[in-house]
């Protein structure tokens, strides 16, 4: 059971927040246009239990696909598909098992809402594939981690909204920066595999390209609280997790301690949702 739990990732709790805050976002988004009732509460724990199902197996598909990359490179070595621990079926048979539970849980919301969930299947499949032809795979995962966003606001809502879709690209960017971050661990394995990243690409430009897609995201964050209250001093509180955030980048240069300052990005979206549920409470 063990071997099933770290196929999971759930001994890495963070991957499950950094997918489940961008739904977080969306219903606190929502909250400018909907009481705060039971139905909001209940979404709500909907989405943090689809977050942990969806997360799981879409490990479990990455770790099938890249068994034969894992194998060579020192930080996923280990794992269980690569090290042999558990077979190729069985993981197959749990993926199938966690997205029928996640499918039961999908069809609790509205149509829209769950033909938004199916559409993101494709880009979900295409995913792991992404490194062996782009450079961009921070990209194509920033497209799928944020469908969270999309999905809780049309739960209780019929049709989008610039905020929202702003908030969207929001939490393309965030997932861009923090991936990026993230592919800093394994740039020379990579490089000796031929897998492709972000961070290969930019090379010595990655800290100037941190700084902008952080900048860039909290504008466009600021962008989606405009629709709301207009231009106030409410929209600074978004700016303080953005200075922390960029101060810990600053310092990553000199301790490279990539894994703690991607593992710091899950405050971080907690703090993009405190200031969101501000919104509605001033508006």
């Amino acid at each position: 059971m063990k071997d099933y739990f770290y196929l999971m990732r759930l001994d890495k709790p963070v991957g499950i927040f950094l997918l489940f805050w961008p739904c977080t976002w969306g219903m606190a988004y929502n909250l400018n246009f909907h009481f705060l009732d039971k139905e909001w509460f209940l979404y709500f724990v909907l989405f943090f239990f689809g977050s942990i199902l969806m997360r799981s197996a879409g490990c479990i598909y990455n770790d099938i696909v890249d068994v034969n990359i894992d194998k060579k490179v020192q930080r996923t070595k280990n794992r269980p598909l690569a090290s042999g621990k558990i077979s190729i079926n069985n993981a197959w048979t749990l993926i199938f098992i966690l997205c029928l539970i996640s499918l039961v849980i999908l069809f609790q919301f509205n149509i829209k809402t769950i033909i938004c969930g199916f559409a993101s299947i494709l880009i979900v499949l295409f995913y792991p594939f992404a490194k062996r032809f782009t450079y961009w795979p921070q990209l194509i995962l920033g497209i799928v981690f944020n469908f969270g966003v999309l999905l809780s606001w049309l739960s209780l809502n019929t049709h989008f909204t610039f905020g929202i879709i702003y908030l969207y690209i929001s939490g393309i960017l965030w997932t861009l920066g923090y991936d990026t971050i993230y592919a800093l661990q394994d740039i020379d394995d990579d490089k000796k595999i031929g897998v492709k990243s972000s961070a290969i690409y930019l090379k010595d430009k990655i800290y100037i390209f941190l700084y902008f897609t952080y900048t860039v995201q909290i504008l466009f964050i600021l962008l989606s609280a405009f629709q709301i209250n207009g231009f106030n001093s409410l929209l600074l509180i978004f700016v303080l997790p953005y200075l922390w955030m960029l101060f810990h980048i600053h310092k990553m240069k000199l301790k490279k301690n990539y894994l703690k300052v991607f593992q710091f990005n899950n405050y971080f979206g907690l703090l993009i949702l405190l200031s969101l549920l501000s919104l509605p409470i001033y508006s």
